[in-house]
């Protein structure tokens, strides 16, 4: 396939959605291998910022590109609607800090781009094609990248009290896009309007050019342009990210909750490798994840160092104290945002007894795990004994999980007492035991 720019330029003009400037976008045609460059007219010398993850210095609520004293705000529409439509090499004209944010979606971009008239270049375009899987995740957040032949997006889009919970899966061209992603909104969940203004953010945004979320409640101009606007307006704002690899990408994208910080997260990952495939390197791994005999508590991120589980399931949030290299003290915080609680149960949400001794079992494997690298390593919870129950689990719940080794075999198989505690008061304990195994060992 070759590149792909414009035919002639095409401009656009609109109100800023963070500054509230008004703004005049123009979009003109570049040479093969130019790439998508910003250039700030309203700036003396005109200067210039490429598209490229390297380049990104701001995540909130938008993506931010700077160079030298150059920076260009909320982007991620503009580069979405280019990427989406598969054209490389545009030269992107603003005479303010910020391109309109119009109606709140890419729609209008692309009908820009249409009106400028897409034509193919003479060189071939150049795939970042993925070997291997990539991954990013913060708490309950995560994104991956997976080999596939062409670019497909999968999503699920959740606000914290899981009313509005989405999810799409969709291979992505230039005709899937325009007709299914391009025109979806942004939105925002009403309690954070205040604190968004107190941060200097969203001085131009209305009902115009943003969907708002109250409780069980839509606030819009019109009625939604899908009954899943928000997730794929996710995947718009992924599609806009992702290009900032600087080529396309040819991956299956799996994505939950997630937002612009943790789409650069993975973008940056995935240039990395991108990086040392054409310099013909082969990717440094990451050195043998082993906690510090020493250490007398956890983080999370020690945590996921540790143990092979991710969202939903990580049920350990911090390690309190390791009491000796035989016990030690976790938390986990109950809240609602916890997936289970949509089904179990709706209107009296309890935290299930098998998840508590999932906490207890991830607890004593993180006494085994910390003895060696965990690097390749599972915890398999194999039984339990002595179970008890004694109290129910609700949201605003702090579980304190105590664990102890009673036995272990070797660095395979270990036994421990557990129990969770609310406040001091037992809710639940068990004997149980579990074995570490390499992670492509059968068991």
């Amino acid at each position: 396939m070759k590149q792909r720019t414009i035919l002639h330029e095409a401009s656009i003009k609109g109100t800023s959605l963070h500054t509230g400037e008004e703004v005049h976008l123009t979009v003109k045609p570049a040479a093969e291998n130019h790439g998508i460059v910003f250039r700030r007219i309203d700036l003396y010398g005109k200067p210039e910022v490429r598209a490229n993850v390297e380049h990104v210095t701001e995540l909130v609520r938008s993506t931010t590109l700077s160079s030298g004293n150059a920076k260009v705000h909320t982007v991620e529409h503009v580069l979405s609607a280019l990427s989406g439509l598969g054209i490389d090499n545009v030269l992107v004209e603003l005479d303010a800090s910020e391109p309109p944010i119009l109606d709140g979606s890419a729609k209008q971009f692309v009908n820009l781009l249409l009106q400028a008239e897409p034509v193919e270049q003479t060189h071939e375009r150049k795939y970042f094609v993925l070997k291997e899987p990539v991954c990013v995740s913060e708490g309950n957040r995560s994104i991956i990248a997976l080999p596939y032949d062409g670019l497909k997006i999968t999503c699920t889009s959740a606000d914290d009290r899981g009313i509005h919970t989405q999810h799409l899966s969709l291979d992505i061209d230039p005709d899937i896009y325009a007709a299914q992603i391009a025109a979806s909104r942004t939105f925002t969940i009403y309690e954070d309007i205040e604190e968004l203004l107190k941060l200097g953010k969203i001085q131009g945004g209305s009902l115009d050019s943003a969907i708002v979320i109250k409780g069980d409640k839509i606030l819009s101009k019109e009625p939604l342009r899908f009954k899943d606007e928000f997730v794929r307006h996710k995947i718009l704002d992924i599609i806009g990210d992702i290009s900032l690899l600087g080529m396309p990408i040819k991956a299956h994208i799996i994505a939950v909750r997630t937002g612009h910080a943790l789409n650069a997260k993975l973008t940056l990952a995935l240039h990395e490798k991108m990086v040392a495939a054409k310099e013909g390197k082969k990717p440094v791994k990451d050195a043998k994840k082993v906690v510090s005999p020493d250490a007398k508590a956890l983080d999370i991120r020690q945590i996921l160092d540790l143990l092979p589980h991710r969202y939903p399931f990580v049920m350990i949030d911090r390690v309190k104290e390791i009491i000796s290299p035989e016990e030690l003290i976790a938390m986990k915080n109950v809240t609602i945002n916890e997936p289970y609680f949509m089904g179990h149960f709706p209107g009296h949400p309890v935290m299930p007894g098998v998840l508590q001794l999932e906490a207890m079992a991830q607890a004593a494997g993180i006494l085994m795990l910390r003895r060696v690298s965990s690097e390749g390593k599972i915890a398999f919870f194999m039984s339990a004994d002595k179970i008890k129950f004694r109290q129910a689990v609700v949201p605003g719940d702090q579980l304190e999980i105590h664990v102890k080794l009673t036995k272990s075999r070797g660095e395979k198989i270990g036994v421990a007492e557990g129990t969770c505690k609310v406040e001091g008061k037992v809710v639940s304990s068990a004997e149980l035991m579990f074995t570490i195994v390499d992670a492509a060992e059968e068991v």
